[in-house]
Parts: C-alpha cells; structure tokens; sequence
C-alpha cells in the first residue's frame, strides 16, 4: 500500500479498544459457527513430524519451519502451514459421527509469505472440519454450509456495532455464489484477482467455486494442493470443483478480500485423480494418503477462516499487524508510524 493512501486513513478505534474489539470478534464469531455447523472445539498441535503427509502443502511450494526433536534422535519437525489434513484424521481418531465436525485455534509460520498490510509471517485461523455423508459431497450441501458460515460473519458483523456504533454494518443480506468458470468467461481479458476485485465489488460478499482446477483458459485461478480440497469432480450443472473462497468486498483497501478457504475433501478417487494429474504420485504412500486411499478415513467438509483477516474487515483495519503481532521490516514500521498507524 502506499504511503498517500495511508495517510488517508484513521483508524475507528483506539489501540486500548481495538484490543478489545478483537476478543468480541473471535468470542462471537466462534460461539456463533460452532452452534451453526455443531462443532466441538478441540486442541491442536503447533508442530507435526515431517515425512507423514499431514502437514498442508498449500500451493506446493512452501518451505515449512523445521527442526530437530533431541530426545527422538533428531528427528525432524516442521511448523504447520495449516490443519486440513490433520483435521480429517482426528475426526477418526475421535470416532466422530456423521453431521458433527471440529474446530480448532491455529497458529502456523509461513516464512516463504510476502509481505503485505494482508499478509505476514504469522498465521491465526479458525481450522475446522466435519464428518458428512458420502451422498453429502455435493454442490449443494457446499453451498448450505457456505451459508451458515457467512451468516456467523453477519452476526458478528451486528455485535460489533452494538457496540462500536462507528462501525456500521456493510455486509449485504445474501452471499452471492459464483462458479470461478462464469467469472472467466464475463471477465475474460482481467487477471484472477482482478476478475475477484469486480466480483466482490457488485456484489459485497461472494463465494468463488471451483478453486484448483484448469479453467478454460488453460489456467486455475488459483493454486491449491491436490490432497484436500476437491477440485475435480464434476457437478450435475457440468462444472467441476466442490470448494471456493468466500470473498467480500473490502472498502478501507477498495479490493476483494478473501476471508475464507473450504470445500467437500478428496474421496480416494478424487485423491488419486488430483494427485495424478500434479504429477505427486508418490504421495500414495505417506501415512495420510495410503490410509485414506484404503477408505479408513471418515468422508469430510472443512475449511480456514482466517482470524486477524475477519477483525481487519469487521474493524475496519487497513493493516493486518493492527490486529495481530507480528515480525516486520524496518521501512515497513516507520512508514505506517510516520501514517499514524500502530502496528502492534
């Protein structure tokens, strides 16, 4: 962001409140999804033991933390990027039965992020996951699930201005879904962000579907790993992928901000194809893939909502490390100081 735009900014909030603002946000928002989707709140690990699939691989080419475990001879360990795999196999472990899922707070490294008032090297985000139906891994029960977490984010929207009045609700009454094929074949001379931009901004808040997957320009519109999401398989409308972002229109940064990244999990045939057509094949034989592969992992949804991105947007922040601590580059500190901006 530049230095002329932050200087037209000023934050709603005091630091003392903000802090404040942030409790009320992760209170609320957790008390309302874990009653909308019936989860349970469980413990989550920091680090896992490299070398078992579990960890997720985000885009494929993220390099996680690691480090040596003395008292196990060494063995290596690396800082989770993100829960989606580690969810699905305590939702066996748990022996958790059809309809009810989990969730967890969080907390990974991400030392290959670039740096942005919207991305830093710390991540915190609701991780959550829940055990459906095989005739559950539809487009629809996707999108009924898409509702019920945008109508946390409403009721949390609501809370905030009972009490910060300032800050007046934004969000429209309806989210608005939207295959990423159809938003390709409207906006066929803009770039993926750009086609999201325009989006998020007709419509205020919007859940782009199919995420993954080669469009019809030959291109995804956006990376994601082949081990979780289920970006392949094809719906009764023709269109393939059965996960999407949700997006909202963000107008202290006047562009599309993702708050959320979910789909219906890979069955084994969908594992198999996705990680075929990657050309990771070899990852049939890691703990998570074969074990899922021989069918003795429960059929799932789940998903990341991102906390520090969901107090930007409903604080109204213009910098992700006015709600999170976080490490930042010297130039990037005085700037946002010199723009009357703490950056905590």
């Amino acid at each position: 962001m530049e230095t002329a735009e932050l200087t037209q900014y000023k934050s709603l909030l005091g630091r003392l409140d903000t802090e404040e603002a942030i409790e009320l946000v992760k209170t609320t928002f957790l008390k309302s999804l874990r009653r909308n989707l019936n989860l349970v709140k469980i413990s989550s690990p920091l680090a896992i033991v490299d070398g078992t699939g579990i960890n997720d691989d985000l885009n494929g080419i993220e390099r996680p933390v690691g480090f040596p475990i003395k008292n196990q001879s060494e063995k290596k360990a690396v800082v989770v990027h993100s829960l989606a795999k580690w969810k699905r196999w305590q939702l066996a472990a748990l022996e958790i039965s059809a309809g009810k899922g989990i969730i967890t707070d969080m907390r990974a490294l991400r030392p290959d992020e670039d740096y942005s008032p919207i991305h830093s090297l710390y991540v915190d985000q609701w991780d959550w996951e829940k055990h459906i139906k095989p005739e559950e891994r539809s487009i629809d029960y996707l999108k009924k699930t898409v509702t019920k977490i945008y109508q946390s984010i409403k009721t949390t929207e609501l809370e905030v201005f009972e009490q910060y009045p300032d800050i007046t609700p934004i969000l429209p009454e309806e989210l608005t879904f939207i295959h990423s094929e159809d938003l390709l074949a409207e906006y066929p001379d803009l770039s993926a962000k750009e086609r999201e931009t325009v989006a998020a901004k007709k419509y205020g808040a919007v859940f782009l579907i199919g995420i993954g997957g080669k469009l019809a320009n030959g291109e995804p519109h956006d990376g994601r790993a082949p081990d979780y999401d289920d970006w392949t398989t094809e719906s009764e409308d023709g269109k393939k992928g059965l996960n999407g972002d949700i997006l909202v229109w963000n107008p202290i940064l006047q562009q599309a901000f993702e708050i959320s990244s979910m789909g219906v999990r890979v069955d084994a045939k969908a594992l198999k194809h996705q990680l075929q057509i990657t050309d990771s094949q070899a990852r049939e034989g890691l703990l998570f893939h074969k074990t899922l592969l021989e069918g003795k992992l429960p059929e799932s949804i789940g998903g990341g909502i991102g906390q520090s991105r969901l107090c930007m947007f409903l604080l109204r922040k213009t910098h992700i490390g006015e709600v999170q601590t976080g490490i930042w580059p010297a130039e990037e500190v005085e700037k946002c100081q010199n723009a009357g901006i703490f950056l905590m």
